[in-house]
């Protein structure tokens, strides 16, 4: 039973019948203990196999330089860029210093990088040589990756909590709103609103040229994540263990799910489905539409990650998840849940993936470094000596890849590797 077991032993073993009161008092201590402790177990696994599934057609290669221009990649969140041009191994192009810590990854358009780091530096960079055009500082703390639309990026900042727009040219600022709280939720452009969620509990739609509020949509729990949106509607957990779907147009909850975990992470939507991580230890896997529970796997350890959603020309329909508290990184299969493969991502996963192609990239927070697995078998092909969080985007002509302070450019080397591969290519995955 672990930490709550020794809590109730410990309880039993010092209990001295003295008074009726002190004896009561120790059956509530080792009542409370043992509810705690059936808390943290991960749930039951479930599985519907009745539930809807969209099959996925596999996009084609895309051609000539792609951006890469919200968190996530897409509206949709599903971190995945289809390219035969950019593999590994790789080597280093050239870097760009961030200053200080670089929790999530930037975003790209039209051969520039924008980002901003733990400290509120906002940034752009130009993608041919690593070359700076400007710096901002916009705030004391942030957590979140900008969104571009128009012209324009939307950054929300933890201090002060507000959400911002900047022309993007120049970092020059447009608009600013104060939010009731903090906000680390990566914001997403639908049309002409910025959709971001607060700590407070409020998913917020402002417009994207004024920055007035157009509706509040109240959740029940601190949001930290990034809304997804597909089709007119906003996925969204929060920290009261609800997963919410909202309508975007007028800020209505369409459904939503009660009794998870907290949900930190940020979902990914495809194949008709909704895939989200949760503190408690399980991948969700919700349908679109309703929101019925499609299936629910327990993988140990909290999943802080968001998710990575995804066929490929030599991979099916699959979902793509690390673990805080463990050392795996999994890949599920998207309709059932069941598992595909398991590496060894050398210790806790607190950032999202990304697919290029046919690799998954994933950082771990314990040796800092970044991997490389086959999509399809898990095989470990590649990896670098940074990394912590977010770790990769890419343009299909270059990765790159956010180390704790750094963002490197890598190119394509000759098989045989650079000065930053680490290793020899070997077999990393489990498969089942």
């Amino acid at each position: 039973m672990g930490k709550a077991k020794d809590i109730v032993m410990k309880s039993w073993a010092s209990h001295k019948p003295v008074v009726v009161l002190v004896a009561l008092a120790g059956v509530v201590a080792a009542a409370g203990a043992i509810a705690i402790y059936l808390e943290r177990q991960p749930p039951e696994d479930v599985s519907n196999s009745d539930a809807e599934f969209v099959e996925g057609e596999t996009q084609k290669p895309i051609v000539g330089v792609a951006n890469w221009p919200t968190y996530g990649q897409n509206n949709a969140r599903t971190r995945y860029l289809p390219t035969e041009d950019v593999a590994p191994p790789l080597k280093v192009k050239w870097r760009f210093n961030g200053r200080k810590l670089l929790e999530y990854s930037p975003i790209l358009l039209g051969g520039t990088i924008f980002g901003i780091n733990n400290n509120g530096q906002a940034f752009a960079v130009k993608t041919r040589r690593g070359k700076v055009r400007w710096r901002r500082q916009v705030a004391r703390l942030n957590a979140s990756a900008p969104a571009f639309s128009n012209g324009s990026l939307f950054i929300s900042n933890l201090e002060p909590g507000q959400v911002q727009s900047l022309r993007a040219r120049d970092g020059k600022r447009w608009w600013v709103r104060d939010l009731p709280g903090r906000t680390e939720s990566s914001p997403v452009v639908v049309d002409d609103l910025v959709i971001v969620g607060c700590e407070c509990g409020t998913l917020f739609a402002f417009d994207r040229v004024t920055g007035k509020t157009v509706w509040e949509a109240d959740l029940g729990g601190e949001i930290k994540a990034a809304p997804a949106v597909s089709d007119g509607v906003a996925y969204v957990g929060d920290y009261g263990g609800n997963f919410s779907a909202v309508n975007v147009d007028d800020g209505s909850v369409k459904w939503t799910y009660s009794g998870a975990g907290d949900f930190y992470g940020t979902a990914a939507v495809a194949f008709g489905r909704v895939y989200v991580g949760s503190k408690d230890g399980a991948i969700y896997s919700f349908e679109k539409e309703s929101g019925d529970l499609a299936w629910r796997h327990s993988i140990g350890g909290e999943v802080y990650a968001g998710a990575v959603a995804a066929d490929t020309p030599n991979s099916d329909p699959t979902v793509y998840f690390g673990v805080f508290g463990g050392s795996t990184f999994y890949a599920l299969d998207a309709r059932t849940g069941d598992e595909r493969w398991s590496a060894d991502s050398g210790g806790s996963v607190i950032g999202a993936a990304s697919l290029i192609g046919e690799n998954v990239y994933v950082a771990n927070l314990d040796t800092t470094e970044t991997f490389a697995f086959d999509a399809a078998t898990g095989d470990k092909v590649w990896s670098f000596r940074d990394g912590a969080y977010n770790p990769v985007i890419s343009d299909g002509n270059l990765i790159y890849l956010t180390g704790k302070k750094q963002i490197y450019a890598l190119k394509p080397a000759p098989a045989g590797g650079g000065p930053t591969k680490k290793g020899k290519k070997k077999g990393g995955g489990k498969k089942k």
